[in-house]
């Protein structure tokens, strides 16, 4: 669909969501009703789960930026194909540079893992038994382990997906001398940041009390990745401590890079790229395993295949839930 998108003049392909966690709109799981989530169920068993964080961004931005950057992607996405979305994960994990950071909450590896494997595992349990997860943060190199044990442990048949938003639209995010629309490179709560948040909320920005800063390293330029690891230099931003020093040292404004530049108009192609891939992403499982199907058991399973029609029965259709499997939550 054409609209004018509610931050300037300029036609965009999609209308970006204003906000759904709080209305009854059918859009998130936590809002709707066991007979809405029946109806959903037999029309789309896909769920969208936004994982962010909460950490500070400066002066002029919001600490839950990373939450919102996903939620605001996976109601745009929702709107258009008619999945469901997870009310978000709130606080994540933290590469080693952004501890000490005040506001910012540092949930530990092994902790936020686990939080995660039960979350997958409970949707699952509710019928949502294909997962898109979309990461909003720097936490990329944790999610994937969370994903794994899930498998690893219950073993059931589930198509559950990760998309780091950055990664899909990485030219988008680029500075001018490498093919971008950003005078600079993408670092944490700058330009680049800054201005997709300005065109995914604006209202939560305050353009006025933004600071710049100078990123700094101890590394020369072409070792060490930068936000997003959308140049694909050789080592990725969290695969290595000491090539740069505490952000909460270094960054006390808690910005690395400069905000200031940020406009949401250089955000407005690398959104409708992005939204373009994730309804691509929704719509090919949808098409692989229509609401229902699943991947052949016999084929992503070694249980007893009585055991794993009970669990894909459920407990309200005669059958037993997934903790039936491994009692450990």
């Amino acid at each position: 669909m054409e609209n004018f998108n509610h931050f300037g003049g300029v036609v965009m392909k999609y209308t970006i969501s204003k906000g759904s966690m709080d209305k009854a709109d059918k859009i998130y799981f936590q809002n709707m009703t066991g007979k809405e989530v029946e109806e959903r169920l037999k029309e789309n068993d896909i769920i969208i789960i936004p994982v962010g964080s909460t950490e500070y961004h400066g002066k002029g931005q919001c600490y839950g930026e990373d939450t919102f950057l996903v939620t605001r992607m996976a109601e745009t996405v929702a709107k258009e194909v008619g999945c469901t979305v997870s009310q978000p994960i709130w606080f994540g994990s933290h590469p080693w540079n952004q501890m000490g950071m005040p506001g910012t909450i540092v949930i530990p590896e092994e902790t936020f893992t686990n939080y995660l494997r039960a979350i997958i595992a409970g949707y699952w349990n509710a019928g949502f038994r294909k997962q898109i997860l979309i990461n909003g943060h720097g936490q990329e190199y944790v999610i994937p382990n969370a994903i794994q044990q899930f498998g690893k442990i219950y073993q059931v048949p589930a198509v559950i997906t990760f998309v780091n938003w950055p990664t899909v639209i990485h030219d988008h995010l680029k500075d001018k001398a490498h093919g971008g629309p950003f005078e600079t490179a993408f670092r944490h709560a700058d330009e680049v940041e800054a201005s997709y948040a300005m065109a995914l909320f604006p209202e939560m920005n305050k353009k006025e009390d933004m600071e710049d800063t100078e990123p700094t390293g101890f590394m020369p330029e072409g070792h060490i990745d930068k936000g997003g690891d959308v140049y694909q230099y050789p080592i990725p931003g969290h695969a290595q401590i000491g090539c740069g020093g505490l952000e909460v040292i270094l960054y006390p404004e808690g910005v690395i890079g400069k905000p200031t530049l940020a406009d949401p108009a250089k955000a407005e192609a690398g959104l409708d790229d992005l939204f373009d891939y994730l309804i691509k992403l929704h719509n090919d499982i949808r098409a692989k395993f229509p609401p229902g199907v699943l991947p052949d058991m016999k084929l992503v399973s070694e249980r007893d295949p009585k055991v794993l029609e009970d669990v894909i029965k459920g407990p309200f259709k005669g059958g037993k839930s997934i903790y039936s499997l491994h009692h450990p939550i």
